[in-house]
């Protein structure tokens, strides 16, 4: 039980509020610019803008999302063919194996297993690219944009000032 309990360790660093979306963006950038790219930002609702100042790869969970929709339609398609041969009834001269009426199950079945393998990439890569010890704020849920940076002691100050010109509501330093 006392492994469960264990929380992560705190990360040094500076954590800083912005209430607007293009000083977040310009400070994203700033940050990047001085070679940190190990950065994590809050934001109540997605930003594009964000995203394009972070430049972040595109998300590995869309391979598994794919994967998993097209074997779910390879096993409709394959099981209901499977099974109209396995147990044969002629019904006024139609094909044993008619594609159109399987289209529903095959649908079905790469909504289900497309759904499903999404669910677990999330959860496989959430345990292992997680954010664990980041400094975090419950404003950053509600309306303010945060920008965690993880900072050793010796470039703290340059960090800071860069947050602060580019616009920081506020900035605190956590260790």
């Amino acid at each position: 039980m006392a492994l469960l309990k264990r929380r992560p360790a705190q990360v040094p660093g500076l954590l800083a509020s912005f209430l607007h979306v293009d000083a977040a963006a310009d400070a994203i950038r700033a940050i990047r610019a001085l070679g940190i790219r190990d950065l994590t930002v809050y934001t109540p609702a997605p930003n594009h803008e964000i995203e394009e100042a972070l430049g972040q790869r595109v998300s590995p969970v869309r391979l598994f999302t794919l994967i998993g929709g097209l074997s779910g339609c390879a096993a409709g398609f394959g099981m209901t063919i499977w099974m109209s041969y396995d147990w044969p009834v002629l019904v006024g001269g139609k094909p044993i194996a008619s594609i159109p009426p399987y289209v529903v199950i095959a649908f079905e079945l790469t909504i289900l297993l497309g759904a499903l393998s999404t669910v677990a990439a999330v959860a496989v890569f959430s345990v292992l690219m997680g954010k664990r010890g980041a400094a975090y704020d419950p404003r950053f849920s509600d309306d303010q944009i945060g920008i965690f940076v993880p900072a050793p002691s010796d470039q703290a100050g340059r960090v800071e000032q860069l947050l602060r010109s580019a616009g920081a509501v506020e900035v605190r330093h956590e260790a």
